[in-house]
């Protein structure tokens, strides 16, 4: 608030400022709030440092009634506003009260004030809420604003709200052009602001020009929300792909039917969880990387948990799979009563570093946060590092000549119990990474992983099992057509279509998209 009064008081320096006097003060601190609100948008236009001071007190509720006289209330002390001479608190003050339309102008003007800040993200911000609640009082600031904005975006910002101020001039030529230049804008509130004054015009000719306008702004936020929607799918799918890569080994490779898949990911998530923790108490200072750290952490939490599963249970259930099924439901149960015990039956908190805080913004309506572009990074990392380990070493292609043929790789001399347990931690693994992407985007609690269990297994069958590019291709298709789908029919009807459309096909097609390849006899 300093620098936003210094950067005021340098600005208007060199011209000619009426300050602010005690009338004034008194007119927006009492009165009918019609009036109020009429003498705080005429103050905006001519704020000097006094003007500004006094406004951030009645935002912050600090504003007095002294005998007809606004006084700014620190402690128990009086500062007059005009003048900035202090004196006591006298008993009689009452206190000044804004309803929620005199608190709405407030951050409105405090907003336009902002515009001359020093602060690049401040000015954002100050752009952002004004796009909303704008006067024509407000114009003298925002010329004032884009003459001296150095940031060209930001400048395109303040000429659209010009153009927005405009829209309520008594002057018929200049909401026509208004109207025009607002025809660029890609912002939600423009429409918002077009529709208002489409509903008050009476000038047949302004009108036309309004609708053609809206007609152009709808169309550029129809096209947001379609890249939105394509965006949040392909969101989506990164976060199935990661959940779907551990059961696209564990099952597609090996047969298993791992109902404990998403107890193996919930465990990856609450990894990630200890190791903030860690952070937070042992390295401050290092706090923003310590997601870096989490990623080993829950790879090898869930890893040896999943090895731990095969060895004392999975092992002896090969080729049988209702008692797999049963057994791993019953091994999941277990593992979320471990997690209630030990963490609470309530969900923990999991923050993001600065660094994946706030996002891309793309249209007035389409922004792409950091951490939803890090996870669709990160899973095409996995994605990458699982094909190479199955393609291209020696693990890999054990795991793929014991899936093939059992009896034939232990005559090679491949140790076939071990290398069961290899795959089968490697898919734990997986879901582990799975874990801690899903942390940083959603709630991390006993019951995360019965959210994905049966999309992952949609995913890895209907990409065909065994076929990482198939089980690729499932969870983008289903990420995408989801989404679109829920714009249409809400999330629950989504859910149903897509279930029906993955029956319809695997009825057509029971190899998924990718059928192993086999040889006839």
């Amino acid at each position: 608030m300093l620098r936003l009064l210094r950067c005021i008081a340098l600005t208007f320096a060199a011209a000619h400022v009426h300050a602010l006097t005690a009338d004034e003060a008194k007119s927006i601190a009492s009165g009918e709030g019609a009036t109020r609100i009429e003498a705080l948008r005429a103050s905006v236009a001519h704020a000097d440092e006094n003007t500004v001071r006094f406004i951030q007190a009645l935002s912050d509720d600090n504003v007095k009634l002294v005998d007809g006289k606004a006084l700014i209330a620190r402690g128990d002390r009086a500062v007059d506003p005009v003048s900035g001479s202090e004196s006591a608190m006298p008993a009689s003050a009452e206190d000044v009260t804004n309803n929620n339309r005199m608190r709405g102008e407030i951050e409105s003007a405090l907003a336009a004030l902002q515009l001359l800040s020093p602060d690049e993200a401040l000015r954002r911000a100050a752009v952002k809420t004004l796009q909303g609640n704008l006067d024509e009082a407000k114009l003298p600031l925002i010329d004032k604003a884009l003459s001296l904005e150095p940031v060209a975006d930001i400048r395109d910002s303040l000429a659209l709200l010009q153009a927005a101020a405009l829209l309520s001039s008594s002057d018929r030529n200049k909401r026509i052009h208004a109207a025009n230049l607002l025809a660029q804008s890609s912002q939600a509130a423009t429409k918002t602001l077009l529709l208002e004054r489409l509903r008050d015009e009476s000038d047949a000719q302004v009108k036309s020009v309004l609708q053609r306008s809206l007609s152009q702004v709808e169309s550029r936020l129809a096209w947001g929300d379609r890249l939105g929607a394509i965006f949040s799918g392909i969101s989506l799918a990164s976060i199935l792909l990661l959940v779907a890569l551990g059961l696209a080994i564990t099952y597609g490779l090996m047969g298993v039917i791992n109902m404990a898949h998403g107890e193996l990911m919930m465990i990856g998530a609450y990894a990630t969880y200890v190791v903030q923790g860690v952070f937070q108490k042992f390295f401050p200072g290092a706090f923003d990387w310590y997601l870096l750290a989490s990623v080993p952490v829950a790879f090898m939490a869930s890893a040896l948990v999943g090895a731990a599963l095969e060895r004392s249970v999975i092992r002896f259930l090969y080729g049988r799979p209702l008692e797999t099924l049963l057994a791993t439901w019953g091994i999941s149960l277990m593992l979320m009563q471990l997690v209630r015990t030990l963490f609470g039956a309530q969900n923990v908190g999991v923050e993001n570093p600065r660094w994946m805080s706030g996002g891309v913004q793309l249209m007035g309506n389409l922004s792409l946060p950091y951490n939803r572009l890090v996870i669709v990074g990160f899973a095409c990392a996995v994605l990458l590092g699982v094909w190479f380990l199955i393609e291209r070493t020696r693990l890999g292609l054990f795991v793929r000549g014991v899936t093939q043929n059992r009896p034939i790789a232990a005559c090679m001399g491949v140790n076939t119990a071990r290398v069961d347990t290899y795959a089968f931690a490697l898919g734990s693994g997986i879901a582990g990474l799975a874990g801690c992407a899903l942390s940083q985007v959603g709630n991390v609690g006993p019951d995360l992983g019965q959210g994905y269990i049966v999309d992952s297994f949609m995913v890895v069958v209907l990409g065909g099992v065994g076929q990482l590019a198939g089980t690729v291709y499932a969870a983008l298709g289903l990420g995408v057509l989801n989404k679109f789908l829920e714009g249409w029919t809400g999330a629950v009807l989504a859910k149903i279509a897509v279930l029906v459309f993955i029956i319809i096909f695997i009825q057509k097609r029971p190899q998924g998209i990718f059928a192993m390849k086999g040889r006839e006899i």
